[in-house]
């Protein structure tokens, strides 16, 4: 990754998701970005490990959009892991904070060509009832993109995602 004092030093939101993005696919874990929930946020990175757990990743690159996020609780209630994504030149400390739960969250450091999970998320498994419903967002959320995509011709159907 590139050093933080470089002149590619300033990562966007779109390089830190990409480099997950090629993390998790390396995983078997495969991901959707700007996922709507059903709270009416909208997680940065969701999706689906390997074992069907469900992966939340909310993305800073900036130290007052980390600071002033009080939101990012309610995505709890719609994973099993959730992981802060983080630009390399993002101070990592207030993570630590009991603040920021480090005993829920895990850490990923991303740019845009690859990322490094420096504190693994821990499990927390949501009830079965939940998980098959994000599960089965997720998978609506994905084929209708990918449709919307193959089919320039349509306005875009109904539902969010």
């Amino acid at each position: 990754m590139a050093e933080a004092d470089s002149p590619l030093a300033n990562f966007t939101a779109s390089d830190v998701a990409r480099g997950i993005g090629r993390l998790f696919a390396r995983n078997d874990i495969w991901c959707l970005t700007e996922m709507p929930l059903r709270c009416g946020r909208r997680a940065d990175l969701m999706g689906i490990d390997a074992k069907g757990h469900v992966i939340i990743v909310e993305i800073k690159v900036a130290r007052a959009d980390l600071l002033g996020d009080g939101k990012w609780t309610d995505y709890l209630d719609y994973c099993d892991r959730f992981y802060w994504g983080l630009s390399p030149e993002l101070d990592r400390a207030p993570l630590e904070s009991e603040a920021f739960l480090p005993d829920r969250c895990g850490v990923i450091v991303a740019d845009g060509y690859d990322a490094e999970i420096l504190r693994p998320a821990p499990l927390s498994q949501l009830a079965a009832a939940r998980r098959k419903v994000e599960v089965e967002r997720l998978a609506r959320a994905s084929l209708r993109r990918l449709v919307n995509l193959g089919d320039t011709q349509t306005v875009q159907w109904g539902g969010q995602g």
